[in-house]
């Protein structure tokens, strides 16, 4: 087993060189290759990557489902893992995706646990121990095998915004789901930015527009509107 890993970027200058650099100097000879998926950023993302040793691209098509799908279609490994620029894994990412692919295990995410003393943001990465369609987004991380991402076809390329949920809940269905109960480091800057009741009240109005049938456009536009994050 061999995993690629994969990292959407869009001005992630301030992150990605520390993410590389941990993800390497925690790799075994599991890891193939780190490929980041740019979207046209307007820093130095892309340089940092490369300077870093990752395989660098520019996606096609700015969105970070397109970018995970671009990065997917390169990918060598019979593993992908999507991983956020803000986001680090544990130190025993790859042992412990071997052990559950080895366990029978086709995808998978981590718990969360985020970079702020906030007894607000504890309780959120306490709930996501609880198997819920709010703990399928990217930020816990995702592996997955390459001929599962394949079955179902990757990402849906046109969503702007919830294409991971989308992802993880039509890909369930077809493949065996592991919940890691080790914690990822997520970075907690919405949160500074905004406040706490202000994101989970965007998080709230979006996940019901979703699940309501809206569109793409009036999710992202909505989810805009109400934060101001990136």
């Amino acid at each position: 087993m061999q995993v690629s890993i994969i990292i959407p970027t869009y001005n992630e200058a301030e992150n990605i060189a520390q993410l590389i650099g941990y993800l390497k100097n925690n790799s075994s000879e599991l890891l193939l290759e780190i490929i980041v998926s740019d979207g046209v950023s307007g820093d130095d993302s892309l340089a940092l990557a490369e300077r870093e040793g990752a395989v660098a691209l520019t996606s096609p098509e700015k969105g970070r489902a397109a970018q995970m799908n671009y990065g997917a279609s390169v990918a060598k490994g019979d593993v992908l893992y999507f991983v956020h620029a803000d986001t680090i894994p544990p130190k025993s990412y790859l042992a412990d995706i071997k052990q559950a692919i080895s366990n029978g295990y086709d995808m998978g995410r981590y718990l969360s646990k985020y970079n702020s003393k906030s007894w607000l943001l504890k309780m959120n990465a306490f709930l996501s121990r609880v198997d819920t369609f709010a703990g399928m987004g990217g930020d816990q991380t995702l592996f997955i095998t390459k001929k599962l991402f394949a079955q179902m076809g990757g990402f849906d390329g046109n969503m702007k915004i919830m294409e991971e949920f989308e992802f993880c809940a039509r890909a369930r269905k077809q493949g065996k789901y592991k919940i890691i109960h080790k914690p990822v480091l997520i970075s907690a800057r919405k949160y500074d930015t905004n406040g706490w009741l202000k994101v989970q009240r965007a998080n709230y109005t979006v996940v019901r527009m979703y699940q309501k049938g809206a569109s793409q456009q009036d999710l992202a536009a909505t989810y805009k509107k109400m934060l101001n994050y990136r």
